[in-house]
């Protein structure tokens, strides 16, 4: 604080405070600086995928899966070890969470990995379950739309959101939760398999950074939020977005319908059982 003279005012019990807080900063700088995100590509050499000479390489389809609920359901209805291989991970810290460059994830830790479609490596997912803090969601953005050509991409973002933060004159108790709800971009054309999101309701965090990013670089780009009232791994909430099968980007990547219940319960049972550990 500035006086009248520009000299400092602070009292003795805040100037001791203020010292404190700048111990504390330069105890804490490394653990500052690692709150920058890597993008680690693994793609192997010789790839299509490849960026060569700081080029991006070319990317038709990029699928986003936000949230612990949204990366299950491509597990269960599009990802497979057969069709699709793993080419990248996003290592991070914040006060929320910590991932690796570890690829060996189980369905209730914290990751953001990429995989691209083996029979057309211009197909590109993403299941990021972590929590991107704020002030790294331009960093996420730069660095994973930055190895991209933007030039035909078409982007499609799947996310959750509390019932209780949908905004509707009805009361919420009496939704049908869980439902979907889509927002796109301007240049997004093709029909959406579900209502549009109305006034005056919002998006927030990162699938609102991914959408907004797409807007400004006019890249078409949609986003389903399922808003549920159930906030862990949940088979009705997973099965919400079943209706994006449908869609023209996603009903050539669906696998065998018998697979996908076997592979959905053994994400359950898995969860359930390292939940129970804590219990």
């Amino acid at each position: 604080l500035l006086n009248w003279k520009g000299t400092c005012t602070l009292s003795p019990s805040r100037s001791l405070k203020l010292l404190f807080f700048l111990v504390y900063l330069n105890e804490h700088a490394d653990s500052y600086q690692n709150w920058e995100i890597d993008v680690l590509w693994t793609v192997k050499s010789g790839a299509s995928t490849e960026s060569t000479a700081g080029e991006p390489f070319a990317c038709s389809k990029f699928i986003v899966a936000i949230g612990h609920n949204a990366a299950a359901f491509l597990s269960s209805f599009i990802l497979d070890s057969v069709c699709w291989e793993v080419v990248g991970v996003v290592k991070l810290w914040n006060e929320w969470c910590r991932t690796s460059n570890t690829t060996t994830v189980l369905p209730t830790d914290s990751f953001c990995l990429f995989y691209r479609l083996i029979s057309d490596p211009t197909v590109l997912l993403c299941q990021c379950s972590c929590y991107v803090a704020e002030d790294q969601q331009f960093q996420w953005l730069e660095k994973v739309f930055g190895c991209m050509q933007k030039e035909g991409l078409q982007v499609t973002i799947l996310s959750t959101c509390p019932v209780a933060d949908y905004k509707t004159q009805e009361s919420t108790l009496t939704l049908p939760s869980p439902f979907l709800k889509a927002l796109k971009t301007k240049g997004f054309k093709e029909p959406v398999c579900c209502p549009l999101l109305e006034q005056p309701n919002i998006v927030r965090d990162l699938p609102a950074a991914v959408l907004s990013y797409c807007q400004v670089w006019q890249i078409p780009a949609v986003l389903y939020q399922c808003y549920t009232d159930v906030i862990k791994l949940d088979t009705v909430t997973i099965e919400a977005f079943k209706p994006l099968l449908s869609t023209k980007i996603l009903k050539s990547l669906v696998k065998d319908a018998s697979e996908s219940t076997k592979i959905l319960k053994k994400l359950l049972t898995t969860n359930e059982t390292h939940s129970n550990i804590y219990i």
